[in-house]
């Protein structure tokens, strides 16, 4: 089974920028897709941004423009966040999805606190 660690999170003031990064336990060779979704207290987990294995880059509205996402060999992702606000403060999941099966597995998660 495939394992998904995250890294990067942390404490960043309103304006600045953090670098999240996802790694898999192994390559994923069959087409998927591999993203980041954040939760915020008492709010539902959304999308924040996804690449397909063709490259294909999704963004939620609230984060174009400022976020980036890579894929940036087989099995890792990151999310570049510039221009960071404090509704961006939350838990933030990596997520992997093959699109053959559907099966989706979840990092543990990385906590994104922006505050002055």
């Amino acid at each position: 089974q495939v394992q998904l660690v995250e890294s990067g999170g942390g404490l960043v003031q309103p304006g600045g920028c953090l670098r999240l990064s996802c790694a898999a336990s192994q390559s994923i060779f069959w087409p998927h897709t591999m993203g980041w979704y954040r939760q915020a207290p008492g709010k539902q987990r959304e999308l924040v941004a996804t690449v397909t294995t063709g490259g294909s880059t999704n963004y939620a509205d609230s984060v174009k423009g400022r976020f980036t996402i890579s894929k940036d060999n087989a099995n890792t992702v990151s999310l570049q966040m510039n221009s960071l606000n404090a509704e961006d403060t939350a838990v933030y999941y990596c997520n992997l999805q093959i699109a053959v099966n559907g099966v989706t597995y979840w990092g543990q998660g990385t906590q994104v606190t922006v505050s002055s």
